[in-house]
């Protein structure tokens, strides 16, 4: 089965917040960083429940799951949720930052 993928806007404007910052340093990669972000995400279509749940689940009535994205120190949090054949892509955070709390955006 094939699960719609819905970008919110706030994650959307994180994704677009991280493409600029690297951009500023390298151009060419930002831009590959950037179509592979998206393939990762549009990934979540075939199979969303192949990912763990976040560490921030416990703090939410509703399942909230990530798909690591990048490697090392450039590791980003695409944090979604699952509902119905909808996958909700409500952040994409760099792994370094805190976890994301009750009331930060999981509409």
């Amino acid at each position: 089965m094939k699960f719609e993928v819905i970008v919110q806007p706030s994650a959307q404007a994180e994704m677009e917040a991280a493409y600029v910052s690297l951009a500023r340093r390298a151009p060419i990669s930002a831009a590959r960083w950037y179509n592979r972000l998206l393939d990762a995400i549009n990934s979540l279509a075939d199979n969303p429940e192949r990912c763990s749940l976040a560490p921030e689940d416990e703090y939410f009535s509703q399942e909230i799951r990530n798909l690591l994205y990048g490697k090392r120190k450039n590791v980003y949090r695409i944090i979604f949720t699952v509902q119905g054949t909808t996958v909700h892509v409500l952040h994409v955070r760099r792994g370094t930052r805190q976890e994301l709390k009750p009331g930060e955006g999981t509409e």
